[in-house]
C-alpha cells in the first residue's frame, strides 16, 4: 500500500468510494453526492488531500480544511477520512491518518479535528485509537434521513507545546 497526494485523475474513484457513504449511511450528515468534478476541485483547493492505493486500486482518502473561517483558526484543521468497504480493518485508515498528521505538523498545524456522527461508534473508536480525545458532544446538530443526530467533536493536538 502506498499513500500519495491525490491527483485529478483519482476524482472518479474517490467519488465512487465517497458517494455510497453519503447516500446510504449516517457517517456523514451530507446528503449531496459528489461528482468527479466536485472531487477534482477539492483535490485542487484543499491544503491536504491524500489517497491510499494498493495495486492501482484506491482504498480510501483523507483530506483536511481549516476548522472554521478566520485567521485565528488558521492552525486548526478538520479532516475527512473515508475508506472503501474492502479496505476497512486492514491498516489503510491508520496509514492515511498518520500521513495527514505528518503533513499537518510539517505545515505548522496545531490541531486536527474530527467531527464524527454520533451514529458512527466505529469512527469514534478509530479516532480514539489514533490518539484523538473527545472534547464535546453536540446533541441534535445534524439532520439526515428524517432525524436529528449528535456530533462528536474529537481533537488531536499536534504541536509541541
Amino acid at each position: 500500500m502506498i499513500i500519495r497526494a491525490a491527483e485529478a485523475r483519482d476524482a472518479a474513484a474517490i467519488a465512487a468510494i465517497q458517494n455510497p457513504v453519503i447516500r446510504e449511511t449516517a457517517i456523514t450528515f451530507n446528503s449531496v453526492e459528489k461528482s468527479p468534478e466536485d472531487v477534482a476541485e477539492a483535490i485542487r483547493d484543499l491544503p491536504c488531500f491524500l489517497v491510499a492505493e494498493d495495486g492501482g486500486a484506491l482504498l480510501g482518502f483523507v483530506s483536511y480544511i481549516q476548522f472554521r473561517r478566520g485567521i485565528g483558526y488558521a492552525r486548526a484543521m478538520e479532516h475527512t477520512i473515508v475508506l472503501a468497504p474492502e479496505a476497512r480493518g486492514k491498516g489503510a485508515g491508520r496509514a492515511l491518518m498518520t500521513a495527514a498528521e505528518d503533513h499537518a505538523r510539517a505545515a505548522g498545524i496545531g490541531s486536527l479535528w474530527a467531527g464524527v456522527s454520533g451514529e458512527n461508534p466505529d469512527g469514534v473508536t478509530f479516532h480514539a485509537r489514533m490518539g484523538y480525545e473527545e472534547v464535546a458532544r453536540l446533541p441534535k446538530v445534524g439532520f439526515k434521513f428524517g432525524r436529528w443526530m449528535d456530533l462528536v467533536l474529537m481533537r488531536k493536538w499536534l504541536a509541541d507545546d
